[in-house]
């Protein structure tokens, strides 16, 4: 008889997030993702009190592997215009399937959700207080870099909706690098 490998709450919360990015908050359901990780309903209560729960630790997942793994990638640029451009690319470079688009996009009909609300408002705050960094650092007054930061983020989610509905009108592959320079030229200029 094969051994069953132990799954750790961290294994749940990466099946719990798929489920979401795939289905949005109603697919967080632990018989599903149980079914999905070829376990039982007993290995998810050693890890989780309850759904809730599970949910809590897809949506700090997220949180930090599309927030914070990505403010490390790009604070190790040391060049500030660099820095925005490796944004600029991982953020409008993930096709229709980017994971991280995905849940964004899944989370958006249910950002009143008592669970969901206040990540997003975080996520959305500390993007927001980082890209306003950049442009600081590039120069731009307080209130020009706020306006330049909201821009960039407003133009990511129509981006990642975009490339959802229609994925053939985003640049992709070849295009991109083009197309980000021009939208960097364009936040850019005075």
């Amino acid at each position: 008889m094969a051994e069953r490998k132990r799954l750790s709450a961290q294994d749940w919360a990466a099946a719990a997030l798929d489920a979401l990015s795939e289905g949005g908050v109603a697919a967080v359901s632990v018989e599903p993702i149980a079914a999905r990780l070829g376990t039982t309903k007993g290995s998810f209560y050693w890890h989780f009190s309850g759904r809730d729960a599970l949910l809590e630790a897809a949506l700090l997942r997220w949180e930090e592997t599309h927030t914070g793994e990505v403010i490390a990638l790009v604070e190790a640029e040391p060049d500030m215009r660099r820095r925005l451009r490796l944004l600029l690319t991982v953020a409008l470079g993930g096709d229709a399937g980017h994971p991280g688009d995905r849940v964004e996009l899944a989370l958006q009909p249910t950002a009143g959700h008592p669970l969901v609300a206040p990540v997003l408002a975080r996520v959305t705050r500390r993007r927001l207080d980082y890209i306003t960094g950049l442009f600081t650092a590039l120069g731009f007054p307080a209130e020009q870099a706020r306006h330049r930061s909201l821009l960039v983020y407003t133009a990511y989610l129509g981006h990642a909706q975009l490339a959802h509905a229609t994925p053939d009108a985003t640049p992709r592959g070849p295009e991109l690098p083009g197309y980000v320079d021009a939208v960097i030229a364009t936040l850019t200029s005075a």
